[in-house]
Order: C-alpha cells, then structure tokens, then sequence
C-alpha cells in the first residue's frame, strides 16, 4: 500500500451533488463536470464527467495532452484521425479509449438517448485546437 502523507497527499471524496456540470462551449449539448482535479488535490490526473445531448456535435480537434476515456451511458460515433485516415467507432456503456495527443477526433451522437463518458486526462493545460 502506498503511503499517501509521505507525499503530502490527503484523500478526497467528492458528492455528486459538489459537481455542476457546465456547457462546452465547442459545442452545442457538450457539458463537462469535472470530478477531481488539481484544485481537489489530485497531484496527477483530472477526471472529468461529459455528457453530450441526441443530436449533438463535437467538431475535429486536437487536445494538447492524451485521453483515456470510459463510456458510461448512451451511443455515439466517434471519429478519430484525419481525411481518408479517419476511423469511425460506435460506442457505447463499457467501452474505453486512448486519444493521444494531438489526435483529431470528433464526436456525433445520432441516437435518442443522452451519451456519458468519463475522461481522465494529465493536471496542467490542455490546448484544445478546432480543426478545419
């Protein structure tokens, strides 16, 4: 077992009822609720809760540093690479992903059901870059 007060780390739990989900503004029925962060205490990792509405969109970006992400709920395509590269993947409750960084990706949720993620990403900046 690790010992977590060498490193000056406290344990932290946070209720559903500390985290506000609050739109994204790359896209129209994106919201993002952050679960643990630096600002928690997390000396590595942020965990962060998405949700995207049926119908919604994420245009192509690129994120400055990697993704792992776990599906929660819902269906929903996402598109990863560029041009004639772009691989398409349906996904849905169970599945996980890696999205390195610098990857262009993309989101679409066609169905009638709300989909939900979570995303684990390095603390620090992440620069998001919209690609044409």
């Amino acid at each position: 077992m690790n010992d977590t007060s060498a490193r000056n780390v406290d344990p932290v739990v946070k209720r559903a009822a500390d985290v506000t989900d609050e739109p994204v503004d790359a896209a129209d029925g994106l919201a993002k609720g952050v679960l643990i962060d630096e600002s928690d205490g997390a000396p590595n990792f942020a965990i962060r809760r998405f949700t995207l509405a049926p119908g919604a969109e994420v245009p192509k970006h690129t994120n400055e540093v990697e993704h792992e992400q776990y599906v929660l709920e819902g269906e929903y395509t996402v598109g990863i690479g560029e041009g004639a590269d772009t691989e398409k993947y349906v996904v849905s409750a169970g599945d996980a992903l890696l999205i390195p960084a610098g990857t262009v990706h993309w989101y679409r949720n066609d169905g009638d059901e709300e989909g939900a993620f979570l995303c684990a990403v390095p603390n620090g900046d992440d620069a998001i870059e919209l690609v044409e």
